[in-house]
C-alpha cells in the first residue's frame, strides 16, 4: 500500500522540486537551457506513451489479428481530441508568449500561465493513474515496478518542467514564494487525476486498454502541440533534439529495467 501512495505522489514531488529552482536561479532562464529541458521532457513523455501505455494497451486487447490495435488507435485519438478540446475552451498563456490562447477572459497573466501548465499536467496524472489501475487488476504485463517506473519517469521530467513554470512567473514580477507556490500547485492536478482514473477504471475494467491509449494520446498532444515547437524555437534548436534523445532513452531504460 505504501508503494501505491508513493507512485501517486512522486510526480507531484518532482513538480515541487522543479518549482523550488526559483529560489536558486536568477529571475530568468536562458533560452538554451529551456530548449534542452523542454526536449528532455518531450522524450520522457513520448517514451512513456509508447512503452508504458500503447504497447500494454495492444497486449491487453487479447486479439490475435489486426483488431488488437483497435483499442489503442481509438483511445489515442480520443485522448488527443480531449486535450484539443481542453486547449480550446481554457484561457491560458504559455511561457515566453504574449498572446493568450482559448476564449477571451479577464484572468491575470499569472493565472493564465498556471492554467497552461495545469493543462500539461492533466495527461501525466492520467497516465500514472491508468498504469496503477492496470497493475491493480493483475494478469497483465504491468507490474508494481512498471507503475513505479512510469511515476518516476514523469517525476524526473516534472523537475525541469517545474522550473520552466516558476521562472516565467518570477519574470512576470511575482515574488519567489508566490512563483514557487503557483508552480507547485499546478502539479496537484496529477495525483487528483490519477485517483479519478483509478476509481473510473475499477468500475469500467473492460475499458482499461482504451484508457491506457487515451492517456498516451493526451501526452502526445502536449508534446506535439506545445513542447517540441517550444524546444525547436530560436537558435541552437538541435539542443532540444539532444534533450529529447536523453529523455527518451532514460524513460525507456526505466521501463525495461524496473518493469
Amino acid at each position: 500500500m505504501d508503494g501505491f501512495w508513493l507512485a501517486l505522489t512522486i510526480p507531484f514531488l518532482g513538480t515541487l522540486l522543479g518549482s523550488a529552482f526559483v529560489f536558486l536561479m536568477r529571475d530568468t532562464m536562458s533560452g538554451t537551457l529551456q530548449r534542452i529541458l523542454l526536449g528532455f521532457a518531450s522524450g520522457v513523455m513520448v517514451a512513456a506513451s509508447v512503452w508504458s501505455l500503447l504497447i500494454p494497451s495492444i497486449e491487453m486487447s487479447g486479439g490475435e489479428d489486426a483488431s488488437s490495435v483497435v483499442p489503442a488507435a481509438v483511445g489515442l485519438l480520443c485522448g488527443m481530441g480531449f486535450l484539443l478540446l481542453i486547449d480550446m475552451v481554457t484561457p491560458h498563456l504559455h511561457p515566453g508568449d504574449d498572446h493568450p490562447e482559448g476564449p477571451r477572459s479577464h484572468l491575470s497573466r499569472t493565472s493564465m500561465l498556471a492554467l497552461a501548465v495545469t493543462i500539461h499536467n492533466i495527461p501525466e496524472g492520467m497516465a500514472v493513474g491508468v498504469v496503477i489501475a492496470t497493475m491493480l487488476q493483475g494478469g497483465t504485463s504491468i507490474t508494481a515496478a512498471s507503475a513505479l517506473a512510469v511515476s518516476l519517469g514523469i517525476a524526473i521530467q516534472n523537475i525541469p518542467e517545474g522550473a520552466i513554470i516558476s521562472m516565467p512567473l518570477r519574470a512576470e514580477g511575482n515574488s519567489r514564494m508566490k512563483s514557487f507556490f503557483v508552480g507547485g500547485l499546478s502539479g496537484l492536478v496529477e495525483p487528483i487525476g490519477s485517483i479519478a482514473i483509478i476509481l473510473l477504471a475499477s468500475t469500467l475494467e473492460p475499458l482499461l486498454p482504451y484508457l491506457l491509449a487515451f492517456a498516451a494520446g493526451s501526452m502526445l498532444y502536449v508534446v506535439v502541440e506545445e513542447l517540441i515547437p517550444e524546444a525547436s524555437h530560436g537558435e541552437h534548436s538541435n539542443l532540444g533534439t539532444v534533450g529529447f534523445a536523453f529523455g527518451f532513452v532514460l524513460m525507456m531504460v526505466l521501463d525495461v529495467v524496473l518493469g
